[in-house]
């Protein structure tokens, strides 16, 4: 059973910096493409960045620059590391993992199987 928990999340001011790391189990991190989301107030669930099962990395416009995605396979975890934070940063961020043999990250939340239960990243100005 594939388990992913998020951790890292917490309250920054603009400017600042965040590491969010996801823990996965079962040693999915070397197999499996992972992306991480977020959902902000109100709003529909959105991509922020995805690595596929090579490493290839992609990003959402909004985070690129500022964002990496970066995974530890000794350590089966796959991070984010958020620099240069904005307000409209401010959301629940999710990790998510897409089944075996899906190799490539993919912006569509509908095209992962696993999920993380969230960390709330709130940006402060």
């Amino acid at each position: 059973q594939v388990q992913l928990v998020e951790s890292g999340g917490g309250l920054v001011q603009v400017g600042g910096s965040l590491r969010l790391s996801c823990a996965a189990s079962g040693g999915i991190v070397s197999n499996k493409a992972m992306g991480w989301f977020r959902q902000p107030p109100g709003k529909e669930r959105e991509f922020v960045a995805g690595i596929s099962r090579l490493g290839n990395t992609g990003y959402a416009d909004s985070v690129r620059g500022r964002f990496t995605i970066s995974r530890d396979i000794a350590k089966n975890t796959v991070s984010l590391q958020m620099n240069s934070l904005k307000p409209e940063d401010t959301a629940v961020y999710y990790c998510a993992a897409r089944r075996t043999g899906r190799t490539a990250w993919t912006i569509s939340s509908g095209e992962y199987d696993y999920w993380g239960q969230g960390t709330q990243v709130t940006v402060s100005s």
